[in-house]
């Protein structure tokens, strides 16, 4: 299994390869995806920038997530995944994106929506696409998976180059 670092390594030349700006919209990993992307040097070449949007209000001043979204569906849903990643596109130089939101724990769990609940969500231009996952494991384990999948998701919404 490639590593974190591994994975960013290949976005940032998947993205390099496409003259392509990264910009992240990040909830329950607090920045992790932008931490490892930060870890390669060059990366200011692809990365644009990355919001920490951890709060539902961050999500609506920073993102315009629409508040009557949230309240519909949840912070914790592939609505508000997609939302956040258009709105990083929207707020951002960047010319794609990658959200995640999620349920971290050990608390949090609502009905539907147990611990381990993450919502992701890329975009480009018109396109957006998201996904539901379920991870096990603790709180630092699930949000490690949490930034494999975001960078392992981007990879497959690039396709091929």
């Amino acid at each position: 299994m490639d590593t974190i670092i591994d994975l960013a390594a290949q976005t940032g030349q998947a993205l390099q390869q496409r003259g392509l700006l990264l910009a992240t919209a990040e909830s329950c990993t607090g920045g992790g995806v932008a931490q490892a992307i930060t870890e390669i040097a060059g990366c200011s070449e692809w990365f644009d920038c990355g919001f920490v949007t951890y709060s539902n209000a961050s999500k609506i001043d920073l993102l315009d997530v629409p508040d009557a979204l949230i309240a519909q569906h949840g912070a914790v849903s592939e609505e508000i995944a997609a939302a956040m990643a258009e709105g990083a596109l929207a707020s951002s130089n960047a010319h794609v994106t990658l959200s995640t939101t999620g349920i971290a724990g050990p608390g949090g769990a609502v009905p539907g929506k147990p611990v381990g609940t993450v919502c992701f969500g890329w975009s480009k231009g018109d396109l957006t696409k998201t996904e539901r996952r379920v991870f096990a494991g603790d709180r630092a384990s699930v949000r490690e998976q949490t930034v494999a999948y975001a960078l392992q998701g981007l990879l497959r919404f690039l396709g091929p180059a």
